[in-house]
């Protein structure tokens, strides 16, 4: 299965990437839909999770916006319109899977196919910046679910200690 979902991620890659450069040049006539179909039928035999490569393509590409939200603050020297689109798309797939994926996925290994895709497709710096963003954005995640398992906690411990009132 693992090899099979790094063959899901170069597929969902490749689908984003061409999407985000058809757009990029105005190409009204793309459809993401058509090029990720295009593109599974290539590797039809040797991938089996088709339905996660469709939720990762799809959920990337609906949710660019919110990705990019998450990604600008961590590379402030780096605005996401001087970025390749390449390394934002490979952002955007890691962070997409330890958000949407988190019960499924290990974070590491999100993290390291982010890593290892920048090898493969991208420069030579790539792959470093890469795994700088997405450690950033992992440890920020685990901070703001920290504090929110705290102060459910708190919450907790107050309602426990509040005195009983019969009338």
């Amino acid at each position: 299965m693992a090899s099979n979902r790094h063959l899901g991620r170069i597929i969902a890659l490749q689908t984003l990437y061409e999407y985000d450069f058809r757009d990029r040049l105005g190409d009204e006539s793309i459809d993401l839909e058509s090029i990720l179909n295009r593109n599974l039928e290539r590797y039809e035999k040797k991938i089996d999770d088709k339905d996660f490569v469709r939720k990762l393509t799809v959920g990337v590409n609906r949710a660019g916006r919110q990705l990019d939200a998450m990604i600008a603050p961590v590379a402030p020297d780096w605005p996401l319109s001087q970025i390749s689109i390449i390394d934002r798309d490979i952002m955007r797939m890691a962070v997409f899977e330890l958000t949407q994926f988190a019960g499924d996925i290990p974070p590491k290994v999100a993290i390291n196919e982010a890593v290892e895709l920048a090898k493969s497709f991208s420069s030579d710096s790539s792959s470093r910046f890469v795994n700088g963003v997405l450690g950033t954005i992992w440890r920020k995640i685990n901070e703001e679910r920290d504090e929110q398992s705290k102060q459910r906690s708190e919450e907790h411990t107050s309602e426990l200690q509040s005195p009983i009132v019969i009338s």
